[in-house]
């Protein structure tokens, strides 16, 4: 028998097997017979690399197939329901909070063949695409023809738009656009006992019975397979600006985020950075700003990334107001991106964060709170009291234009380790105290469902478990995720 190497947090996640049987040779051969040979991966490797997502946390599967339509799936699904066999949806295992982990084995089914864009109706503003679309790709092929996909998640050039909404993804034009769910009419989905269901319309607009629909999204694959997925499309601005502004005081910078809306202009993103995110950028990519201003001004301690998109007249006109506005806001420097190429390389800096922080630690939990942006700057000094408190050094970047933080705990020390999970349940607690919630955009998955109750009343909790024990009665599809118990 092969063995492996698992990480130490992979105790965190006990195997439970004793409620799922054992793949044997003769449900292999089923398998195989459903997707053909070539689409099961069995080999020590093929698990391996399968076993972990961008949570870091890892779990190895039985078997790793890859059907081709929905009919393979449905079938696959129909098989892992009689013999009881956990069933894993995987895309491009994007996750950061360990949704794609197999914990209790079984069937890691891997959506990468399913990767066309069926249609794009130009007329009806629609398109429809399977899982395995990259969701950067996609993009690109709308705004060729001038339309736009608003959502837009830092991960957009590996995520797939089947993980998306899965996780009901954010990202970085929420503030204006909104999120996944916002653009999902409707959705193919196949069951844990197999059977293909179809929610939604292809129209804009539908109140035909129960939101289906919605039910799905985010719902972490917990309850079915996405197979085809119907989204809206709007056209695309005319013309975008990108501006940058520095600041000494952190606290102000966040307050700037609700006086730009004061001024009756939505921006399409607001982003910020506190000083640690600045510095790891600047140690991982030198924090160039070729053709802006030379490098990073004395004294910041955060910054601003404001991009508003329109008509030519109304981006010209809004851009002067939000420059000039910063500067008198208290901004040691504010710049514009004089092109696409300048504001192209600014956002790369600031979607290089989560890696970049890699460089000034060893392993980091990034936690994505969310709270009214009202709040932003009491949160802000909780997270000093709890940094403070606990002796865990924190970066602190993110979606501040709709309150959305990625809060990183950097964890380089085994004092660190000793009382992480203490200071993680700290900032969800004060978190929920601000109205906030415990994840704007990352899910609950593996990492987060011990916290759950700290939000979800025991009425609410019970709710959900019931929909789930409804719809998987057997509790295969993607156990272990969102609830400590199915």
């Amino acid at each position: 028998m092969e063995t492996y190497h698992v990480p130490p947090l992979r105790e965190r996640f006990p195997l439970h097997r004793e409620k799922f049987i054992m793949l044997d040779k003769k449900i292999i051969v089923q398998i195989k017979q459903i997707v053909g040979p070539e689409y099961v991966l069995q080999t020590p490797e093929d698990r391996l690399a399968h076993s972990y997502d961008a949570s870091k946390r890892t779990a190895l599967p039985d078997l790793v197939v890859k059907p081709g339509t929905v009919e393979e799936i449905s079938a696959l699904m129909r098989l892992a329901s009689e013999y009881n066999i956990p069933v894993i949806p995987r895309g491009a295992a994007s996750s950061v909070t360990g949704g794609a982990v197999p914990v209790n084995g079984g069937i890691v089914i891997d959506t990468a063949r399913l990767n066309r864009i069926i249609e794009i109706n130009q007329e009806d503003l629609r398109a429809v695409l399977e899982p395995g679309v990259v969701v950067a790709e996609f993009q690109k092929k709308v705004e060729s023809i001038g339309l736009f996909y608003p959502p837009d998640p830092a991960s957009a050039e590996f995520c797939t738009i089947g993980g998306n909404v899965a996780e009901c993804a954010g990202g970085l034009r929420c503030i204006k656009y909104g999120v996944t769910r916002d653009y999902v009419l409707g959705l193919e989905i196949v069951l844990p006992n197999g059977q293909i269901i179809h929610t939604g319309s292809y129209s804009l607009k539908s109140v035909t019975g129960y939101d289906l629909t919605r039910l799905f999204v985010g719902s972490e694959g917990t309850l079915g397979i996405f197979t085809k997925i119907i989204v809206r499309l709007i056209p695309k601005p005319q013309k975008v600006e990108t501006i940058l502004s520095f600041f000494a005081d952190t606290a102000q910078a966040l307050k700037i985020t609700t006086q730009i809306m004061e001024l009756g202009i939505l921006p399409r993103a607001l982003e910020f950075m506190d000083e640690s995110s600045i510095r790891a950028v600047q140690n991982y990519k030198k924090f160039d700003l070729p053709r802006l201003d030379r490098g990073l001004p004395d004294g910041t301690r955060s910054l601003l990334l404001v991009e508003i998109d329109g008509s030519e007249s109304e981006v010209a006109a809004q851009a002067e107001q939000i420059h000039d506005f910063l500067n008198q806001a208290g901004a040691i420097r504010t710049t514009r991106a004089r092109d696409s190429a300048e504001a192209q390389h600014l956002w790369s800096l600031r979607k290089s964060i989560s890696p970049a922080l890699y460089s000034i630690t060893a392993r980091k939990t990034s936690e994505d709170i969310s709270v009214p942006r009202s709040q932003l700057v009491p949160i802000l000094n909780v997270i000093r009291e709890i940094e403070n408190k606990y002796h865990i050094p924190m970066a602190t970047f993110g979606h501040a234009g709709d309150g959305n933080l990625h809060v990183n705990f950097l964890v380089s020390t085994q004092e660190h380790e000793q009382h992480l999970s203490e200071a993680v349940k700290n900032l969800f607690e004060e978190t929920i105290k601000l109205n906030g919630t415990l994840s704007g955009e990352h899910g609950i998955g593996l990492t987060k469902s011990a916290y759950l109750n700290l939000e979800i009343a025991p009425a609410e909790l019970a709710l959900m478990k019931a929909i789930k024990k409804l719809i998987d009665p057997k509790g295969i599809m993607n156990p272990g995720k969102i609830f400590t118990t199915d």
